[in-house]
């Protein structure tokens, strides 16, 4: 029997089962990437061995290209969700978040892996660099649907998700840095591999999505273009722009997300209100086969080698790496305290981490160790702020009406 049919009966399974209790599931303390990873252990060769695959330490490969397709898909849905004019009037927080706090949260996680694991500061920076960006496919169960609309001010919503998509592309020039610590890069090829990624992806992603928008607009025109394959549209944009970018040894989630961004703002306002349900659609659903495949690929012998260690490192990184940083700028983030909080606390680890790990490896000069480490936090993220996005929006609806009093 093929793994491969194996996991699509049970991704199919989830999404039926998902699709039916969709508009229930943002009120419940689940996520879809925690209900998909759940699902991964329980079939994977840890608890029943259906799902035969192996440990992501012993092939991390499988599931790199898998992380960067998600991740563009993601960060596309994230440029298109609001109109770019709310890029415009939260430039000066989102370039704080990107610019100071997110290579802080990767010097926070070095020194508690240092501490807490021992290891050295090179072999802790590379798992630093992995975890510092925030995900954007976790943090949009805290940030999407009826019930975020309805507990969140719209600011908050805006900067969360417009930060998550930014600096998962932009936290490449960190990873690189860390790599050249390490030994695999000198540090002149990183600072020139980053620029050359960085602006490369960034003209990539605006030339194709302005070409690509226009491109439409002649098209509807002439009328020309069918509804169904234009709600497809920027979904195969990404996929497009992640290609180029990695044809040309560029940063393809950057360039995805610089496209969403160019789409977004050229587009009419009609086209960005569909490709923003069939965006948020698709994501909401892209997730389960990469956390059910990452929940039957846990290295579960290298987390009993970490022990409580391991456990450890993950509760302080989710504690620690963010959340003191954001409260200690909310006066210069325009954020009352409880705004900060949660934008301090709901910065998960996920898609982007694996994916920067997985990428590190490549490298050659990743211990086991820090990748084990590095997927631990992961799946303590997919739990954390799975359970927490429900009674952490509840919670701020209260605080909110207290304040109204």
């Amino acid at each position: 029997m093929s793994t491969l049919d194996l996991l699509l009966v049970v991704v199919g399974a989830l999404g039926v089962v998902i699709v039916a209790i969709s508009a229930r599931l943002h009120q419940w303390p689940v996520s879809e990437p925690l209900i998909a990873i759940v699902a991964g252990v329980l079939l994977g060769p840890a608890v029943t061995g259906i799902l035969e695959l192996p440990e992501l330490t012993a092939e991390p490969s499988l599931l790199q290209h898998g992380a960067e397709v998600l991740l563009a898909v993601s960060v596309m849905g994230v440029a298109l969700r609001y109109p770019f004019a709310a890029l415009r009037r939260n430039w000066r927080p989102l370039a704080l978040l990107i610019g100071v706090v997110m290579p802080a949260m990767a010097l926070v996680s070095t020194g508690l892996a240092m501490w807490l694991l021992g290891t050295s500061f090179a072999l802790a920076l590379l798992l630093g660099a992995a975890v510092c960006p925030t995900d954007p496919v976790l943090a949009s169960s805290a940030v999407t649907g009826l019930g975020a609309e309805e507990d969140l001010p719209e600011r908050d919503r805006q900067i969360l998700s417009l930060e998550s998509g930014a600096n998962d592309g932009l936290a490449m020039p960190l990873v690189l840095l860390a790599l050249a610590v390490a030994g695999p890069l000198s540090a002149g090829q990183a600072v020139l591999e980053s620029g050359s990624q960085v602006l490369g992806a960034l003209v990539v992603g605006v030339v194709g999505s302005v070409a690509a928008a226009k491109a439409l607009h002649l098209a509807q025109r002439h009328k020309t273009t069918e509804q169904g394959p234009m709600l497809l549209y920027t979904i195969l944009l990404a996929l497009l722009v992640l290609g180029v970018c990695g044809l040309a040894n560029l940063n393809g989630v950057f360039g995805a997300f610089c496209a969403g961004l160019a789409f977004n703002l050229v587009s009419t306002g009609a086209e960005r209100e569909t490709e923003v349900q069939i965006d948020e659609a698709v994501n909401q659903f892209a997730v389960l086969p990469f956390f059910v495949a990452l929940g039957a690929m846990l290295p579960w012998a290298e987390w009993r080698a970490l022990g409580w260690t391991g456990v450890a490192l993950a509760v302080a990184v989710l504690v620690l790496r963010r959340l003191p940083l954001i409260l200690g700028l909310a006066r210069p983030l325009g954020m009352p305290l409880h705004s900060a909080a949660f934008l301090g606390w709901f910065g998960p680890v996920g898609v982007a981490a694996i994916f920067y790990l997985t990428m590190e490896v490549e490298y050659g000069n990743v211990h086991p160790e820090i990748l084990a480490a590095g997927t631990l936090i992961v799946v303590a993220s997919t739990l954390a702020h799975g359970i927490s996005s429900a009674p952490g929006r509840a919670w701020f609806r209260k605080v909110e009406r207290a304040r109204a009093d």
